[in-house]
């Protein structure tokens, strides 16, 4: 185990399999590829060809080297075949018969030091490596796909591996320019572990119908900036597949969280099992295509949700951070914006925060200097809500304490004239609440904007079952005018974004409670595994400990799920004044500014 792993077989060349093969053959590795359907090992090689001839045209590598790749690999169609590697990774189907078969088998081929990996995301390592018959040799090595392009491999040890042996395949890892993370055997490992609850959540809430797939997509990839919304994901991933590990997870968790959401079964024992079908939770183009094509779900072009009300002058009121964005996007937008704080100074601290924003927006060329000049004269800072009695939308963004918004909206209801759109911006308090507040809950609407709001397109469009029809389609019609994405969801508690977001968060809480990884390990496998622009720790510090403590009461009270119960560390951390960057120390130590 201690000498370098020049030979490595590689058993399954499906797409996985393929992808870990490339990688090895271009890193220096002599790679056999195993795979019992001929078909599959032309279609390996016919894609490494086409990969490394695409490296050429793009000046990578030389047209020499790439014959060297193309020389380093060569399939087989028996097993015999890799009796000479000094590692093999296998990536056939997700199934423990499959992958112990093909472990049986090796043990009277391969040579007594070679070490076995398997590529499972889902299965327990430690059981596969128990029915071998030399478990010290048997470890997890799972890659992500594309594996030629994600940087993330996860290093999986059972009680029963030998140390060396995850030793050698972390060295491999490194020489192969990946980031090896190291963890122990549960299903989902640290990546999928986390993915997985997330997407089975989302499947959820398109099953109950809580919002469109569409709406969900958008409002995970612009509210949370990750590259591809959840249904999508799930349809690249493979329904089935998906399914596979949360059964899994859900058989050692039993939590309700992991156990599969209905739709998953009904669409892959249906076949729809995503774009290896072509079709899932969208159709596409054929079967295999990246392309989605319109089918009966998707909604027509320029479908409006009727006709709005006149919407000239706007009033925000707060003198916040999220109240001083708002107010700056509807004075870009065009629209005269009343900014009533509870004083004038502060109102005007608010405007001039603004200006400073402009000001950066004219330094780096994004706006001209007469357009911030013709923004900031659009903006009229007051320092009582008596200001909005013309204003024909109102916008609250204060504290997100129930009772100050509900005190908030009785004045806005005696104020505002008649008409008026009246809108919220919480992130996790009933809306009708602040309705009932009032003598006119029809024109009561959410409107959840993002921070930093001039930043952030996203925007939830939250109705209660009292809101009007042109209350609702006012808003969506303001939020387009304002360049944001309006998403539609019901009046519940974190509504799409937070919904799916905080259950995440919390489960890497508990992983660390657990001790199963380390808040550096689980930061860098969600952004190096899954795309995400920030690992959840580095989330939870720049959120806000007490807020997103908040956030994960406000769920657990209105779902009664035991899984979204807050991580006992989350409310220790809160109580001992730890809330993250604003006080200097969170899930870790910042520099006092």
């Amino acid at each position: 185990m201690d000498t370098p792993l020049s030979t490595i077989a590689v058993v399954g060349l499906g797409t996985m399999g393929t992808g870990i093969a490339e990688v090895l053959a271009r890193a220096g590795r002599e790679v056999v590829g195993i795979d019992i359907s001929e078909a599959a090992t032309r279609r390996a090689v016919t894609a490494l060809e086409t990969a490394t001839a695409r490296s050429v045209t793009r000046g990578r590598i030389t047209e020499e080297e790439r014959r060297d790749i193309l020389a380093r690999f060569r399939t087989f169609g028996d097993l015999q075949a890799a009796a000479d590697a000094d590692l093999v990774i296998e990536v056939v189907p997700e199934s423990y018969e499959t992958k112990q078969q093909v472990f049986r088998a090796l043990d009277s081929i391969v040579r007594p030091e070679a070490i076995l990996a398997t590529g499972t995301n889902a299965l327990s390592v430690t059981r596969l490596a128990a029915d071998s018959a030399h478990p010290e040799r048997v470890l997890g090595l799972h890659f992500f796909n594309p594996a030629p392009a994600m940087k993330l491999v996860e290093v999986v040890s059972s009680v029963l591996t030998a140390p060396q042996a995850v030793d050698a395949v972390t060295r491999l890892a490194h020489d192969l320019g990946k980031e090896p993370v190291a963890v122990g055997d549960r299903p989902g490992f640290v990546a999928d572990g986390l993915l997985f609850g997330y997407l089975n959540q989302a499947a959820a809430m398109y099953e109950a119908r809580y919002a469109s797939r569409e709406d969900i997509d958008a409002a995970m990839r612009l509210g949370c900036g990750l590259p591809m919304g959840p249904l999508a994901l799930l349809d690249l991933i493979g329904i089935d597949t998906a399914r596979t590990v949360l059964e899994a997870m859900y058989a050692e968790s039993h939590d309700r969280l992991h156990a599969p959401a209905p739709v998953l079964k009904q669409l892959s024992e249906a076949g729809l099992t995503g774009r290896k079908a072509g079709r899932g939770f969208y159709t596409y183009e054929a079967p295999g295509s990246g392309t989605v094509v319109p089918d009966a779900l998707t909604p027509a072009e320029g479908t409006a949700a009727g006709t709005g009300r006149e919407v000239r002058a706007v009033g925000v009121a707060g003198s916040g951070t999220m109240a001083s964005g708002i107010a700056e996007v509807f004075a870009k937008a065009g629209y005269d914006v009343v900014l009533a704080a509870r004083s004038p100074e502060k109102a005007e601290t608010a405007k001039a925060r603004i200006a400073k924003s402009l000001a950066r927006s004219v330094d780096k060329g994004r706006m001209t200097g007469e357009a911030r000049d013709e923004t900031l004269a659009r903006i009229t800072p007051a320092g009582s809500l008596d200001a909005f009695a013309e204003v024909d939308l109102a916008v609250e963004a204060v504290a997100e304490d129930l009772e100050v918004k509900q005190q908030l909206f009785a004045t806005l209801d005696k104020i505002c004239k008649p008409g008026a759109v009246l809108a919220t911006t919480t992130s996790s308090l009933p809306v009708v609440a602040c309705a009932r507040a009032t003598s006119r809950p029809q024109n009561v609407i959410g409107m959840h904007f993002f921070n930093p709001a001039p930043a952030m397109k996203l925007v939830e469009v939250v109705r209660t079952v009292l809101t009007a029809d042109d209350v609702h389609a006012t808003v969506r019609e303001v939020t387009t005018r304002i360049r944001k994405h309006p998403v539609d969801c019901g009046d519940r508690a974190g509504f799409i974004v937070n919904a799916l977001l905080f259950p995440y968060l919390n489960n890497a809480i508990k992983m660390v409670e657990q001790h199963y990884a380390s808040l550096d390990d689980i930061d860098a496998a969600m952004k190096l595994g899954g795309g995400y622009p920030m690992g959840p720790f580095e989330l939870l510090d720049v959120v806000g400990l007490d807020v997103s403590l908040a956030i994960e009461r406000v769920l657990h009270r209105e779902f009664r799920d035991p899984g979204l119960a807050p991580a006992p560390l989350l409310e220790h951390l809160v109580a001992a004044g730890c809330l993250g960057r604003k006080t200097g120390r969170g899930f870790r130590e910042y520099a006092r500014r």
